[in-house]
């Protein structure tokens, strides 16, 4: 039986299947992931429709200009770092997906402990975010900025910040307890039984969209 599987899956990473005949797991994962974007992209296009019908907004770069542990006007320099950690990730990702496709059990395991490091420290990032624009007055029904041309802005900007960077935070938690799952899993030699390690790359989709995703909010809120 474990032949037949290491066998099989050596077939599946040689590119033995047809581009047609996509492995069930994996083409239910990119179902979920389509149905999943199409949920970021409503919430997206709404915040859209309201910022380009509404007359005012705050500027971004008075707003995100806070960098803990400095002082001054440091406008973006904060998310810029949010956004390279988990950049950074996906390289990590990438690299345990390739370590799976060569039957690397260490390397693998290597990758996902460095993938979950960095989904972590992307989560602090934003709870300390969070918790600095609460103390600025932001919140979900509260608005402390004004709008770029000085006049008093609507709760829309905070209503949709709060709403989409936390439902995108939700879904960066949901990765790490995945890839923490993985990682447990490869370090039972659950995959190395199978004889391959096709959940790796499954899991390592999910990661990537919830990066892609965060390149679109990253430039909605922060640069629009």
């Amino acid at each position: 039986m474990a032949t037949t599987q290491v066998q099989a899956a050596t077939k599946y990473w040689s590119g033995g299947k047809s581009p047609f005949n996509v492995e069930y797991g994996k083409l239910m994962m990119w179902y979920f992931l389509m149905s999943d974007a199409f949920t970021f992209g409503a919430f997206l296009i709404s915040y859209g429709t309201t910022r380009f019908a509404t007359n005012g907004w705050p500027n971004p770069n008075h707003v995100f200009n806070a960098f803990p542990g400095l002082h001054g006007n440091l406008p973006l320099l904060f998310v810029s770092l949010m956004t390279f950690i988990l950049i950074l990730s996906s390289v990590t990702m990438v690299l345990a997906v390739h370590e799976g496709h060569n039957l690397n059990k260490k390397g693998v395991a290597k990758y996902l402990i460095w993938t979950i490091i960095g989904g972590l420290a992307f989560l602090s990032c934003q709870a300390w975010e969070w918790t600095h624009l609460y103390n600025e007055g932001a919140w979900w029904g509260r608005n402390p900025f004004p709008n770029a041309d000085g006049t008093t802005s609507t709760t829309n900007f905070t209503n949709f910040f709060f709403t989409i960077t936390g439902f995108h935070g939700f879904h960066v938690f949901s990765g790490v307890v995945i890839n923490i799952i993985m990682l447990i899993m490869t370090l039972q030699n659950k995959f190395e039984e199978r004889g391959h390690y096709l959940m790796i790359e499954k899991a390592g989709l999910y990661w990537h969209f919830v990066d892609l995703v965060w390149v679109f909010v990253f430039t909605c809120f922060y640069l629009v």
